[in-house]
């Protein structure tokens, strides 16, 4: 890491995992660090993201974890190259939190929460001599460059000599990050849109009735990407991991054609072969309901499901191998997703192009961008974690290498 002769103080705004950790690298640095965050308490998000285990990272290999980015610009993959997963271990295992790899892969600390991790990892802030300046909602910039700072107080300005911004995306406003910071950058920032989200089906009265009821072990494909697990039912629609891991091609439909369509698979372990012959072989008394449960194994859920899909297609098919072609491959539209305040993340940010490879802002010399409010999304499972994580420790050393290079210019 490049050497720094003088003490030179460089401001954090942001207190979520991508602040937190740039101002940790600084501080390990030497740097004198003041970390302004608009909220009573920093890392808000993150313990809303440990309710039910905090999902660090992913165990996966390198290559395919890449891959859970999309066409991730070139700053980004080498970002999360240079601070892997398996360093993001080692750093929660350096504050005491032992992690684990769960049965799908993803990486939690042994406690299952993030309070444990955050009060650790604030000492740990705090014995690095890290000041801490909340309730400080960032205005933008001076006329002579300083920063600006709504305050209890009054307004309240700093001058250092880097800054580095970590403002986050949309998603959840009411824990610290609402985007109004985008006003500032004008062409450079891709429009905000709410990711790993849920979505809006035109549900009858009969299907809102099963709104929080699960739907296990199914497979959904949207324009040919699929993802297997779990999806809730909401009151508008569905929300949960399936739905989450396809929100890419979810909002890529949306845009092209003003609807998605969402095909479910309700029993991806069965043939539908199979559960035609059961349908044909129930008894005849029976409700088509219990046969489609006692054939196929369904929920009234998602029985009520197949006959929801059914009727919006003209009516319930008597045909058993309709019926199971229907369990196996069960169309539905998406007429648009979830608002941002209840998204777990944010797509759109700051576009790539507006920074240089330190993440540092052509058109802002010294300040420099990570975390969330960049132009990158991803799946749940630690790719949003880790990426926040990684561009928060280059943002950081994108500043020390600039400043480094100043002192030794003077």
């Amino acid at each position: 890491m490049a050497s720094i002769r003088q003490n030179p103080r460089v401001a954090v705004i942001g207190g979520g995992p991508a602040g937190l950790f740039a101002a940790e690298t600084l501080a390990g640095a030497g740097i004198t660090v003041d970390l302004f965050e608009r909220m009573p308490n920093p890392g808000r998000k993150l313990l809303m993201a440990g309710r039910g285990g905090l999902n660090l990272t992913h165990s996966e290999p390198l290559e395919p974890f890449l891959g859970r980015y999309g066409a991730a610009p070139p700053a980004l993959a080498a970002a999360i190259r240079a601070f892997p997963p398996a360093a993001l271990r080692d750093w929660a295992e350096g504050l005491g939190q032992e992690t684990f790899i769960g049965s799908s892969g993803r990486v939690f600390p042994r406690a299952m929460k993030a309070s444990s991790l955050l009060r650790a990892w604030l000492a740990r802030l705090a014995d690095l001599g890290i000041r801490f300046h909340l309730r400080h909602d960032w205005l933008g910039w001076a006329e002579n460059g300083a920063l600006r700072f709504a305050t209890p107080a009054g307004e309240a300005r700093a001058m250092p000599d880097a800054t580095i911004l970590a403002l986050g995306g949309a998603s959840w406003p009411r824990l610290g990050a609402d985007g109004g910071w985008t006003r500032h950058f004008g062409a450079d920032v891709a429009p905000l849109e709410p990711a790993n989200c849920g979505v809006r089906i035109g549900w009858s009265a009969v299907m809102r009735r099963h709104a929080g009821t699960p739907l296990k072990r199914i497979l959904a494909r949207v324009d040919g990407e699929g993802a297997f697990g779990e999806a809730i039912i909401t009151e508008s629609g569905l929300e949960g991991g399936v739905i989450y891991a396809l929100s890419r091609p979810i909002r890529a439909a949306l845009v092209r054609a003003g609807s998605a369509r969402l095909v479910l698979d309700l029993r991806p372990d069965f043939r539908a072969e199979w559960i035609a012959a059961r349908l044909e072989a129930a008894r005849p008394k029976d409700s088509l309901a219990s046969k489609l449960r006692r054939a196929a194994g369904l929920q009234p859920n998602a029985v009520t499901l197949v006959f929801e899909s059914a009727l919006a297609a003209g009516g319930i098919p008597k045909d058993p191998a309709v019926l199971a072609g229907l369990v196996r491959a069960l169309p539905l539209t998406i007429t648009a997703t979830a608002g941002l305040d209840r998204a777990i993340s944010t797509a759109g940010g700051l576009r790539f192009a507006a920074l240089g490879a330190d993440f540092e802002l052509a058109s802002r010399p010294g300040v420099f961008a990570a975390g969330e409010m960049l132009d990158w999304d991803a799946p749940t499972g630690g790719y949003l974690l880790q990426a926040s994580f990684a561009t928060g420790r280059a943002a950081a050393e994108g500043a020390i290498r600039r400043l480094a290079a100043r002192s030794g210019a003077g």
